[in-house]
């Protein structure tokens, strides 16, 4: 279930996920890139980061915060499974926190070392509360996270994400430099720090999820070469070199060989 955040909450939370897998046998997951970060709470049970060759098992923390991604990540699960997910707007977490986003790129951290003490007491709500419930708790707590908030000015950054957006990834950086006014030494010193993407990265982020929206949306007649086509790509081969780069699969294994959890988490099998 996805639930779209208050008008005020907008700019910085993209929506909540709630999602719920009643499998109990281990399973194996691929989180890869969206543009966004994320915080997840796990209720049931723990996800597993990884699972060495004498089947020790690295478990997650409950409730952690990730970063903008380089690639894909694995994780796993030996039970089942509800997921609460804060997807956040590509600058989102760093308007809310302050802290510059970078310093989560491609990290999977403790809520603990993020927030302050409430998010223990939201934790433990949450886990005792329906989705209706939860999401009135979610909303309370990131209001008070934005009453408390300095404020900080995203023009530039607000500026280039609506162009690479709206543009779907498809742009260079002579055009960004062109339509904001500012250096490339510049844009991507801000988009790092409020972003934890350079620009170029993020379009190309925002360019393979515009293909999964067309390849979700194709007329039966339709195949993977012509969307390739429309969605911005040179030709097939460049789609499966940036297609493996991001999910580490090929399209043709994604539409055929994956369960769809969400836009960027998919069921593996092993």
């Amino acid at each position: 279930m996805q639930v779209s955040p208050p008008k005020e909450l907008s700019p910085y939370i993209k929506h909540y996920l709630f999602l719920d897998n009643a499998e109990t046998a281990m399973q194996k997951f691929r989180l890869f890139s969206d543009g966004n970060t994320g915080l997840v709470f796990s209720v049931k049970s723990k996800l597993i980061s990884g699972i060495n060759k004498q089947q020790i098992k690295d478990y997650l923390p409950v409730s952690f915060l990730y970063g903008q991604l380089n690639g894909f990540k694995d994780l796993y699960s030996e039970n089942e499974i509800t997921l609460i997910i804060v997807v956040f707007q590509p600058n989102g977490i760093h308007q809310l926190l302050g802290i510059p986003a970078n310093e989560f790129h491609d990290a999977i951290i403790p809520v603990e070392d993020i927030f302050d003490e409430k998010i223990t007491v939201l934790q433990e709500s949450l886990f005792q509360q329906n989705n209706q419930i939860r999401v009135e708790l979610l909303n309370s707590f990131f209001r008070s996270l934005l009453a408390s908030k300095t404020a900080s000015n995203q023009f530039i950054v607000d500026h280039s994400l609506n162009f690479i957006i709206n543009n779907k990834g498809q742009f260079s950086i002579k055009q960004l430099v062109k339509y904001t006014g500012y250096t490339e030494r510049h844009l991507e010193r801000k988009f790092k720090e409020c972003v934890g993407l350079n620009p170029k990265k993020f379009g190309n982020v925002v360019r393979l999820h515009h293909f999964l929206k067309l390849l979700k949306d194709k007329p039966n007649d339709a195949n993977i070469t012509t969307i390739c086509y429309d969605a911005g790509f040179s030709d097939q081969s460049h789609l499966i070199k940036e297609f493996k780069k991001h999910t580490g699969i090929t399209p043709t294994e994604y539409v055929y060989n994956t369960g769809k959890l969400t836009n960027n988490l998919i069921k593996r099998t092993f």
